[in-house]
């Protein structure tokens, strides 16, 4: 087994065939992917269902940190990614862009984790591609995933569905990634218990599904943040939401470090926490199936949908502490980069 990433794994020839061999088929072989196809040929859905499919890229530095790693990140993200339409997460792919004189240890342990946390969300790796640049013009490594799931037949959700009376929950405390990375990266310490959320939700998702079917939207606030995905919600149902600051789930540990960095704790990236907008009369139905669910302990009905005036358009507003009323913004500009 070679010891470092070299140039000629990327090349298409025996180096690239070991490294396929020795490490990916070695942490999530299966019958699709062993069969060293360009393309996976997949069962096909049942009458009545519909694919749902998603893609995202990982460049996350440091690669390693507390509560995973940049594997982990690759299967949480588009495995949530694609949860949130109602479907089953079925299937991954896997693109990875090395640098030479990557440790090939390093790789093994990514690769590892990724196995590891695919078997949790029920996914499958089963399709793949592996390039490498030259040294100093990469950073070790960048993953891109790709997801395909089912989506049950009646099952339609979207942020423009959101209705006045409406309740707004999350699954728990925000800002832990964010946090964390940014820590890990300036060498800064707050908090020996602190460690990045990132979790496959697929499964508190379907929970949800089932204890409060009239769901009206998903969505997991990673870049951006809580404000973020409020403000989409709003926007594409034309709606104002109102949020109550007392009822937002952080960690002291992360209100603590964005007070004293001066970060807003709701812009912050989140990698395995989900805002889920539900009907009034199936939230504490849907609060209930989130806290039964190890990934939703902390889980928090934390707001609601109220009508909008057309002349100003669809706000966000966050209630604070102490009465007064804010409008709560999307992030502008990159608060923390490199953060997944």
């Amino acid at each position: 087994m070679d010891e470092k990433v070299m140039l000629g794994h990327g090349s298409g020839g025996s180096m690239m065939k070991r490294i396929i061999d020795e490490v990916f088929y070695e942490a999530y072989g299966n019958d699709e992917l062993l069969q060293g196809n360009d393309a996976a040929v997949l069962p096909a859905p049942k009458p009545g269902e519909r694919l749902a499919f998603s893609t995202d890229s990982f460049v996350v530095t440091p690669q390693f940190f507390p509560g995973g790693n940049i594997g982990r990140l690759a299967i949480c993200g588009t495995v949530n990614d694609v949860a949130t339409s109602g479907a089953r997460p079925l299937y991954l792919s896997c693109g990875f862009i090395l640098e030479e004189g990557y440790p090939m240890a390093d790789l093994k342990r990514i690769c590892s984790t990724m196995a590891e946390t695919a078997r949790e969300a029920g996914v499958r790796l089963v399709t793949g591609d592996t390039k490498v640049v030259n040294r100093g013009h990469g950073d070790g490594v960048f993953i891109n995933t790709a997801g395909v799931g089912v989506v049950p037949e009646g099952v339609s959700l979207g942020g423009e569905q959101c209705k006045p009376g409406d309740k707004v929950l999350v699954s728990g405390t925000l800002g832990d990634h964010g946090i964390t990375v940014m820590s890990c990266r300036e060498g800064l310490s707050f908090s020996a218990d602190l460690q990045s959320d990132a979790a496959p939700l697929n499964h508190l998702i379907a929970e949800v599904l089932a204890a409060a079917p009239n769901t009206r939207c998903f969505r997991d606030p990673t870049r951006g943040g809580l404000a973020s995905t409020l403000n989409e919600f709003a926007d594409q149902a034309q709606v104002d939401i109102t949020i109550e600051e007392d009822s937002v789930p952080v960690k002291d540990a992360v209100r603590g470090a964005c007070e004293m960095l001066g970060y807003d704790v709701l812009q912050v990236a989140n990698e395995g926490k989900m805002v889920c907008i539900v009907p009034a009369d199936e939230a504490d139905a849907a609060l209930g199936a989130m806290r039964a669910n190890k990934y939703g302990v902390d889980a928090a009905i934390i707001g609601e949908v109220g009508e909008t005036q057309p002349e100003r358009g669809p706000k966000v507003y966050l209630r604070t502490a102490f009465g007064g009323k804010r409008i709560l913004d999307m992030l502008v500009g990159e608060q923390l980069p490199r953060i997944c």
